[in-house]
Order: structure tokens, then C-alpha cells, then sequence
């Protein structure tokens, strides 16, 4: 006999997994409050929460501009740079040569620090728009998308690739019925890792210059005038658009039917 299941299962479920992160954050946030109330901690040193909502009401207007500005710029750059990582990964896969050309070049990329590549994107694309802060975005992103891509596709199980060329099958097929499911999970991976990534990079480059609607020049203006309340407010905005960018490539990665390959034909 089979018993089905419980309409209240799924929220039941979804409701257990949202309880104990907030349960912990609330907790978290009552803490900092006591403890700055009880040690006597300057507000300068450590706003309380209570402050810092009070900041975002009152300059909630200013926060929203900026974090919207930061947004184009991190969801842009993070496009970007998902899709060229992707791409160059797809080609490499393909081209042993260009697998050893690019790797390195892309290595040597992710290890350059963000506030040296910041002032020269700043140089080549001017500060008054939204390339160079991009081009920064793009430049972090870029790499742990096409290392895990890369990765994805060439690690393989050799009897799935035996059984391809028993079929005679081309280099593209087994590149789109085999190796573009293997790598799926590795990509959706490095999604994950580059949606908060794209954020930082974002924010570090705006302290190079730039308008100053955005986050990294509200946080800075307002930490150089001791309107700490405020900084710590624009802070949260950017943990928060952070958060909610992770929170979506989550979602892709549980939307996208991804595990097993399909099996080849045999007509």
C-alpha cells in the first residue's frame, strides 16, 4: 500500500530549512546588541544593530541608489564573465593546444590583486561609467568559472568516451551528449562561488574611483565623517545583494536537470 505524501510536507520541509539560519541570525543580532550596550562600546568603534536599521531608514533612499548601481555592475561583470570562462573552457576541452595556452594566462590573471587591476581598467576604460568597474568584475569571475568548467569537461569517465567512438560518434557529439553533462555540476559549482565574488570585486574597484552613487564611495564617505551607523548600513545592502545572487545560483542549480547524462542512441 502506498501512502501519499502530506500536502504540508514540501513547506513543512522549506519552512525547517529557513527556521534554524534565522533562529541563529536573530540570536546573533540580540547578542551584538547586548554586548555593545553592556561592554559600552563605541558607536564608532562597533555600531549597535539597532543603529545601523535606524541608518537604513533614514537614508534608505541614498543606500537604494547605490546598491542598485553596484548591481548593474556585479550582475553585468558576473554575466560576462560566467559566459566568457564558459566558452573558453568549451574550446579548451576541444583544443588541447589552447588548453595549454589559456591556462596559464588565466592563472596568472586570478592571481593579480584587484587593487592593481582596478587603477589600470580605471586607465583603459575611464571612471565616469561602468566598464572599468566591470572589466574588474569579469576578471575575478572569469577564473573559477573556467577552472571548474574545464575541469568538468575533461574529467570524463573513459568507458562513456569508449562507448561515444564505438558509435563513430564526432568530437562535437561527444562533446554535447557527454562532456557538457559531466561538466554541468562543476559550472553550476563555480556559479555559486562567482555570484558573491562578483559583488566584492565590485565594491573593491569602486573604491578606486568612479561616481559616487555606489556602494564602495557611500561606505567610504561616510566612514571618513564617523557616520559609522550609515557605513555599516551600506554594508549590509552589499551582504545583501551578495546573499541574493548566491541565493539565485543556488536556484539555477537545483532547477537545472543536470544529474546523468543521457545515454547515447543506438539508431
Amino acid at each position: 500500500m502506498t501512502v501519499a505524501p502530506s500536502r504540508s510536507a514540501g513547506p513543512a520541509r522549506r519552512w525547517d530549512a529557513v527556521l534554524p539560519p534565522l533562529l541563529v541570525g536573530v540570536g546573533f543580532l540580540g547578542l551584538w546588541e547586548v554586548a555593545v550596550r553592556a561592554f559600552g562600546i563605541d558607536e564608532f568603534l562597533l555600531p549597535k544593530p539597532s543603529s545601523i536599521a535606524a541608518a537604513l531608514g533614514s537614508e534608505w533612499s541614498i543606500l537604494w541608489e547605490a546598491v542598485v548601481q553596484t548591481g548593474i555592475i556585479a550582475v553585468s561583470g558576473l554575466v560576462i564573465g560566467v559566459f566568457v570562462g564558459a566558452v573558453l573552457a568549451l574550446f579548451v576541452s576541444r583544443f588541447l593546444w589552447l588548453r595549454d595556452a589559456a591556462t596559464p594566462l588565466a592563472v596568472a590573471v586570478n592571481a593579480t590583486p584587484i587593487i592593481a587591476l582596478a587603477p589600470i581598467f580605471n586607465a583603459w576604460f575611464g571612471i565616469t561609467g561602468y566598464r572599468s568597474n566591470q572589466a574588474v568584475v569579469v576578471a575575478v569571475v572569469f577564473f573559477p568559472v573556467f577552472l571548474n568548467t574545464a575541469k568538468g569537461l575533461s574529467s570524463v569517465d573513459p568507458a562513456q568516451l569508449e562507448l561515444m567512438r564505438s558509435y563513430a560518434a564526432s568530437g562535437w557529439t561527444v562533446l554535447a551528449r557527454v562532456r557538457i553533462p559531466n561538466a554541468l555540476p562543476f559550472f553550476l559549482t563555480s556559479l555559486r562561488l562567482a555570484a558573491p565574488l562578483s559583488v566584492i570585486a565590485a565594491i573593491v574597484a569602486e573604491y578606486f574611483g568612479g561616481p559616487q552613487n555606489r556602494l564602495g564611495p557611500v561606505i567610504t564617505q561616510n566612514a571618513s565623517f564617523a557616520r559609522y551607523d550609515t557605513a555599516w548600513a551600506a554594508i549590509v545592502m552589499a551582504s545583501v545583494l551578495g546573499l541574493a545572487l548566491f541565493m539565485l545560483a543556488v536556484a539555477a542549480e537545483r532547477l537545472v536537470p543536470w544529474r546523468g547524462a543521457p545515454a547515447p542512441e543506438t539508431d
